[in-house]
């Protein structure tokens, strides 16, 4: 499988993420004849190489009468709509949009149909959106991780006014992901670079077992002397028999509560869509019994979490930790049983398929033939 590992060495930008990928062998004719499919009128790129800290770097510059053109989401999605780009380029291209827009419109208290894009809006930035979908799609990537996002520092001028730097629409699309703050001055993570990074990323990595095919680089602006600036991309392949992700765990020692309250808890939890939730018998201080509640989830369910704990049970506190889990290859699918359809999950070990009936299921099952559970699992598993 074909992965990219954005390496943010100076923060990122649209135009950055662009250029790495030219500089790692996009062919420039391809991405120029694919790019002129959108109707935003005469363009053309400006690819030049350069060094940043005396390595090697592409930068590119766009160049287009019509810069500054002021658009909104709807007319941008008209546009990509419009244009005869592939189906997967588009969705992806919109929905990176559709979040910058999400952004500025929280960040200016307006409806998203009343955010009027200008920096982003502008020719050179529906390229670099646009283009660096083209690029991924042009080398058959199929999963992107990253390192955190590097912010810099002081105030940067924009049509809404002086900004601090980062700026706020850049804030609000890094929530959930993470990043380091600088002292740098200068705008190191523009809103474009964030909103691509944060909509096709899979989050950060700093393990990645890959077999590396290429790399490239994407020159920003201008010097800075703190750090080399340049986005560097990496490509290879993966072939790993198992599947990572990034995700949290919760957790509350309580040695002070109802234990009736416990599986109204549980039930509550999985109800917002955790992953796990576990309870685990401890002694506690001065030889109390307690309970650790233990709970994983993914980043956008932990406000739901915490409220659900704080106020379901009578902990004053939460120990919270980043998480990353191995787990076997596993894709859901309907099998062929002597009850009918069944879900089942289909896990890969090594070179071998295991298919485990879903455990909701087959209750199911059991309940209405009126057969004990394990007789139904042994039916369905002598059919496979």
């Amino acid at each position: 499988m074909e992965t990219a590992y954005f390496d943010c060495i100076s923060g990122i930008s649209g135009d950055m993420v662009l250029a790495a990928f030219i500089d790692i062998g996009m062919d420039a004719y391809y991405l120029n004849r694919e790019l002129k499919k959108l109707d935003i009128g005469d363009f053309s790129l400006d690819i030049r190489k350069i060094k940043r800290s005396d390595i090697s770097a592409t930068q590119l510059k766009v160049k287009s009468t019509k810069s500054k053109h002021s658009r909104n989401y709807a007319t941008i999605e008209e546009i990509i709509n419009r244009c005869s780009l592939s189906e997967n380029i588009k969705e992806v291209s919109k929905r990176i949009f559709y979040r910058l827009a999400e952004a500025e419109s929280k960040v200016h208290n307006r409806p998203i149909d009343g955010v009027h894009f200008h920096e982003v809006g502008a020719v050179d930035s529906i390229i670099d959106i646009v283009g660096s979908m083209i690029c991924i799609d042009y080398f058959g990537i199929k999963k992107i991780f990253s390192s955190p996002v590097k912010l810099g520092s002081g105030f940067v001028k924009s049509s809404h006014g002086l900004l601090p730097i980062p700026a706020p629409a850049t804030v609000e699309l890094v929530k959930g992901y993470p990043v380091i703050k600088t002292n740098i001055k200068g705008e190191l993570t523009t809103p474009t670079g964030a909103a691509i990074l944060t909509t096709v990323s899979e989050g950060v990595c700093d393990n990645l077992n890959i077999i590396l095919q290429n790399s490239g680089y994407g020159a920003g602006s201008k010097e800075i002397e703190e750090i080399p600036n340049f986005l560097r991309i990496l490509i290879g392949k993966t072939e790993s028999k198992f599947q990572y992700d990034e995700v949290l765990l919760v957790e509350s020692n309580i040695d002070d509560l109802n234990p009736e309250v416990y599986p109204y808890i549980v039930e509550k939890l999985f109800k917002n869509d955790v992953l796990d939730v576990y309870i685990t018998p401890v002694i506690m201080k001065k030889g109390r019994p307690g309970n650790i509640i233990s709970v994983l989830c993914e980043k956008k369910n932990f406000k739901d979490v915490v409220e659900i704990i704080f106020n379901e049970t009578t902990t004053i506190g939460l120990r919270v930790s980043d998480i990353r889990r191995l787990k076997l290859k596993r894709e859901l699918i309907e099998i062929n049983t002597p009850f009918g359809k069944v879900k089942a999950k289909k896990i890969y070990i090594d070179e071998e398929e295991k298919i485990i009936p879903e455990y909701e299921e087959c209750k199911k099952i059991a309940e209405k033939n009126k057969l004990p559970l394990n007789k139904v699992y042994n039916i369905i598993n002598k059919s496979l």
